[in-house]
């Protein structure tokens, strides 16, 4: 794995810190600033995520960086679902359709179902950090 530079390094972990501030902060009622803060730092820690590649031929981390991917990309939905929940920036746009736009809208974006992407999100990401570690340990004891 390619490691981080240290600038790199802080800018993912000052994402992480930001995505449970804005999640803790959206939970305690402060949910006008809550999801700007938490999809800043969904961005900055997926994109150094993504930049820490792998070069090797190991097909299981090769697969287990894909899936951390798409980790990152649902962090990402979590976040503009989140703002979403809190703006009702699309609302317009699915009450035009009447009952039937708005019960579409209740059913897919409200009711914070950005907690489910999230939970997906990071379920994928537990999963895919600890058998990489794992799977690396393994080349490492190869060599």
């Amino acid at each position: 794995m390619r490691e981080l530079s240290k600038t790199e390094n802080i800018i993912f972990l000052c994402g992480g810190v930001l995505m449970v501030l804005g999640v803790a902060l959206n939970f305690f009622g402060f949910s006008l600033s809550a999801p700007w803060i938490f999809t800043v730092g969904a961005l900055a820690f997926s994109t150094m995520q993504i930049r820490q590649t792998y070069n090797g031929r190991n097909f299981a981390i090769i697969r287990l960086r894909k899936i951390m991917t798409i980790a990152d990309v649902l962090f990402f939905v979590a976040g503009l679902l989140l703002i979403e929940n809190n703006y009702n920036f699309l609302l317009p746009m699915f009450g035009k359709y009447g009952i039937d736009g708005m019960i579409t809208y209740n059913q897919y974006i409200a009711h914070n179902n950005w907690v489910v992407v999230l939970l997906i999100g990071a379920i994928l990401e537990l999963y895919t950090i600890h058998r990489i570690s794992s799977e690396l340990a393994k080349d490492a004891k190869k060599m």
